[in-house]
């Protein structure tokens, strides 16, 4: 398969073209006049839409002469860095049916789709799925089908869009088209014309030992490759590792749901991304451009969204759902003109099995509960905890934000109680008056595992020395030593045992032992829920 993509230096300023039509169809007159100049001093016509086409404006035409026939044209310098932006974005689609997709600057690409044909339900809904998807993106394309890559990017550029399966067929089809067609070197067409050699049958007729001495064995293998006579080899598209994509606005916005809109079609290309390297994302950020003046009054560059996920994902459903839900607690400064998405983290994320039965390829849209909870409150307001293999508790525990709890050397008799440590030992019953008793039955349930731990840890250790030895001793239960942490600077010696308190909480206490055992101070590290 070939695409051509013939009008791309014109769509990819498609936003600003369709917002003058609709403007223009609003007031009942026609569309306005736009075309896409060269950025040369003196500037040539490179594209002109339909309104400026009917007022006479051709491509190759001096922007002077273009003015004279439409004064009220709107022009724009060629973008090739948007262009080259927007062909990849069409490939990283492509690759959505077949992993053998090679560009073909500035405005082309060709996929080998036999390996695919069985996969996806035969040629035809192969065929109308990929028109389809290149459709929605909003660029105009030609597709041909041949049996080599260069034939059917030949196809392409002369219109003929039947598919062509075998190169019997292919032959006759190639021989009338012209030599610029194939991409062949211009000085070598230039040769051949002034001998009226024009088309590609005319040239294959001649003897390929003169051929080659006049016009190079590079032309000859040219030649070989569109009628598949040799081998094609072509370099694979690989997407880059790292996603990033900047659409400029045609006109500045300050309402988020027309911002949503927009970056939906971020989002579109984030998943054909996403899906080429096999991966989820986690966290992504969506940045926000504000008009120039803004930073000089206000002194903020941009407005970050920062989007996290509970888990790997890349279905389009889960991540509008969430970015939606993310940009309606957004209050911009000031309107803005640019949107760039970002992906800041990833994880491998395996493809879907296709079901048998129907129905059973459908994705789900909606997002997880956490993933909501986390748009609408905030992305510090819900977390997940992982264990991470680490003796001490402090250290034994992240986040889902991917940094570890903080480290909190244990505290020591002389050091401060955290703020609310005390209330929390009073409400608890923890105070110098307190006496312990064992309980007649043991509360705890006999599937309890041996050494628990508490979920939930102070911030810092509380003390309790006030605490007699012997009160605490009443009831300890299984304890559980730790000794680990001399080789980074945090040595702890301890001893955690599982204390009841008169109330009926459940703390979860230590003992050191940095002068020998059961000889060190008490302290509360957590309360069992």
């Amino acid at each position: 398969m070939a695409v051509l993509l013939p009008a791309l230096p014109l769509e990819v300023f498609a936003p600003g073209v369709a917002r003058d039509a609709a403007q223009a169809a609003g007031a009942g007159a026609p569309a306005a006049p736009f075309a896409v100049v060269t950025g040369d001093p003196q500037p040539v016509v490179l594209a002109p839409n339909r309104a400026a086409h009917a007022a006479g404006v051709r491509r190759g035409q001096r922007l002077s002469a273009a003015l004279a026939l439409a004064p009220a044209i709107t022009f724009v310098v060629r973008d090739t860095a948007r262009e080259a932006a927007a062909l990849a974005a069409v490939a990283t689609f492509v690759l959505r049916f077949t992993p053998h997709v090679s560009l073909v600057r500035p405005a082309a690409l060709v996929a080998d789709l036999a390996a695919s044909l069985r996969l996806f339900g035969g040629f035809t809904r192969l065929a109308q799925g990929l028109a389809d998807g290149i459709a929605a993106r909003g660029l105009t394309a030609r597709h041909a089908y041949a049996p080599t890559p260069l034939g059917a990017l030949a196809l392409a550029r002369a219109r003929h869009t039947a598919p062509v399966f075998d190169t019997a067929t292919l032959w006759p089809l190639l021989a009338a088209l012209p030599l610029a067609h194939f991409d062949a070197d211009p000085a070598a067409c230039e040769l051949l014309a002034g001998s009226g050699i024009t088309t590609y049958g005319e040239a294959l007729a001649l003897p390929r030992e003169g051929l080659a001495r006049r016009c190079g064995p590079a032309f000859v293998e040219l030649l070989d490759r569109a009628n598949g006579r040799v081998a094609d080899p072509r370099e694979p598209y690989v997407p880059p590792p790292e996603f990033s994509t900047r659409l400029p606005l045609p006109v500045p916005v300050h309402d988020t749901g027309a911002l949503h809109f927009v970056a939906r079609r971020a989002l579109n290309e984030l998943a054909d991304w996403l899906l080429a390297r096999g991966l989820g994302v986690l966290r992504l950020e969506l940045v926000l451009a504000h008009e120039r003046y803004t930073h000089v009054r206000t002194g903020i560059p941009a407005t970050t969204v920062a989007l996290a996920f509970g888990g790997p994902t890349r279905t389009l459903g889960h991540l509008d759902s969430v970015l939606r839900e993310r940009l309606v607690r957004v209050e911009l400064p000031a309107p803005v003109e640019t949107l760039t998405l970002v992906t800041r983290a990833t994880a491998a994320l395996p493809a879907r099995d296709f079901g048998f039965l129907p129905g059973d390829d459908a994705v789900p849209t909606t997002a997880p509960l956490v993933d909501r909870l986390r748009a609408r409150l905030g992305e510090g307001s819900v977390l997940r905890v992982a264990a991470l293999a680490e003796h001490r508790p402090e250290r034994a525990m992240k986040s889902d934000a991917g940094a570890a709890a903080p480290v909190t050397a244990p505290a020591t008799p002389a050091a401060a109680s955290p703020p609310g440590a005390a209330a929390l030992a009073a409400a608890d019953g923890l105070t110098a008056r307190t006496r312990l008793k064992k309980p007649a039955a043991d509360p705890l349930p006999a599937s309890t595992p041996s050494l628990p731990r508490p979920l939930w840890l102070l911030p810092v250790p509380a003390p309790v020395s006030a605490l007699r030895a012997a009160t605490l001793a009443a009831r300890r239960g299984a304890a559980e030593r730790i000794e680990s942490g001399w080789w980074d600077g945090h040595d702890v010696r301890r001893d955690y045992h599982r204390v009841v308190t008169p109330n009926g909480s459940e703390l979860w206490v230590y003992r050191t032992h940095r002068r020998g055992i059961d000889d060190g101070d008490w302290y509360v590290h957590g309360l069992f829920g």
